[in-house]
């Protein structure tokens, strides 16, 4: 049996991940009030559970990245999204503040390997043009389950009680494993369902256009990975640009409270515009840069669609800070929403340079590299916000700003052009 197209059911599946990822972070914040009463705690204990989840988050996206480099994205995945499930319902059991934070802390440690495997998977089975739309596919799983995670938590606690919802939740990503191992059998180069036409598209794209089993080549060692500067420039872009996604995540609805006045409802009821918004950046992020390779190389147009999505970031935070107006809230919201379309058209390039650079085996390390590099910096951006906004968040706008600049400053400056690090690496 073959299967047409059958990278685009690969990158289906881990949207559809991502998708479930997302809804499971979320449902900690929105089942918080109850859960909190329940269990007895406040929100100096919900602060701690925040900082329990990053930390082991920004640990889980290394060790993730090894993990597939060394079991391979099939079987990565699996562990993943396993792991994961099993915390979020684990949550239904917590009894205080301990069993809390280990499960809070296994779930960061699981959900970190979504984004080191969704590249390095994506650099398995997408031909370098179609590896920013692949990219942005699963990106914008994150949007769509920011935009559907309410609709969903609110609908099953009301029947179910928070308890069971996070039964619930983990059970769905149990049984997302079943298709994923059903269909993702192996790597293009021996799977039984590739049309000989898929696979050379994607084989003739490699950096060694070879097709030897990938799992067979050794991966480099961390330390020579960050021997090349242009390492460097996948992290430093990360490192300043990722708080940007976190900064609306994790103070969006605290700004809508404290400069509006908008309730829960009215927040949840407004706030998923900003997330369509970012969902279609996504996707016209991967399309533009496709059709750009068309006509540029790999590296004029990863550059300038990341330029692009940096110029949208930049606009949306002036307009922001001189146009945002006490009485009109829906201003921040449309604004709000064009940062994040930037965040997203820029992203799907950054986080695929890693396969750009490097063959199979090192790409996952790269990856969970930078996916740590991007944990740790919104950490320290939620210290610097805590502390510049006590009267107003303008401060925290200019800061964006200015970190914006600096990540596509570190693609051009460190990246003097997108392509192999080396032509060959030794067997």
């Amino acid at each position: 049996m073959k299967v047409k197209g059958l990278r685009w059911w690969i990158i289906g599946l881990i949207f559809i991940a991502t998708v479930i990822n997302y809804i499971d972070r979320t449902a900690f914040a929105l089942l918080w009030p109850q859960m909190g009463e329940d269990l007895g705690m406040d929100k100096s204990d919900y602060a701690v559970m925040l900082n329990v989840f990053m930390a082991c988050y920004a640990i889980g996206k290394f060790a993730s990245g090894k993990l597939y480099d060394t079991i391979g994205t099939r079987l990565g995945f699996t562990v993943s999204i396993i792991v994961w499930s099993i915390a979020s319902a684990f949550h239904a059991f917590a009894r205080g503040i301990v069993t809390l934070s280990i499960f809070r802390g296994l779930l960061g440690l699981g959900e970190a390997g979504n984004w080191p495997g969704a590249v390095k998977s994506n650099g398995e089975w997408f031909p370098v043009k179609e590896r920013a739309i692949a990219q942005g596919i699963f990106n914008s799983g994150a949007s769509i389950g920011n935009v559907i995670a309410p609709f969903i938590i609110v609908f099953l606690y009301t029947k179910f009680g928070w308890q069971t919802t996070y039964i619930i939740l983990g059970a769905v990503g149990i049984l997302w494993v079943i298709p994923w191992l059903f269909l993702n059998k192996s790597t293009p180069e021996k799977h039984p369902w590739v049309t000989e036409k898929e696979r050379n598209l994607i084989l003739d794209s490699r950096i060694d256009k070879g097709k030897e089993d990938v799992a067979k080549v050794k991966s480099l060692s961390v330390v020579k990975i960050l021997s090349y500067k242009q390492s460097w420039g996948v992290l430093l872009c990360r490192f300043f640009i990722e708080p940007i996604w976190w900064f609306f995540a994790g103070w969006m609805p605290i700004y809508l409270n404290d400069k509006f006045g908008l309730s829960i409802e009215e927040i949840a009821a407004t706030m998923w515009i900003s997330y369509l918004m970012a969902a279609v950046g996504s996707i016209l992020g991967g399309m533009f840069t496709k059709e750009l390779m068309k006509k540029l190389s790999v590296d004029a147009a990863r550059k300038i669609t990341i330029t692009l999505g940096g110029a949208l970031i930049l606009m949306a935070f002036v307009c922001i800070i001189t146009l945002v107006k006490e009485n009109n809230f829906m201003t921040f919201i449309y604004f709000a929403g064009l940062a994040l379309f930037g965040f997203q058209f820029a992203i799907g390039n950054i986080q695929t340079i890693s396969s750009d650079l490097f063959r199979g085996p090192s790409v996952g390390t790269l990856a969970g590299l930078a996916g740590t590099i991007a944990a740790v910096s919104p950490m320290i951006m939620n210290w610097f916000v805590g502390q510049i906004t006590t009267q107003s968040y303008t401060p925290a706008f200019i800061a964006i700003c200015v970190s914006v600049v600096l990540g596509v400053v570190a693609i051009f400056g460190l990246i003097k052009h997108i392509e192999p690090v080396r032509k060959t690496i030794e067997l």
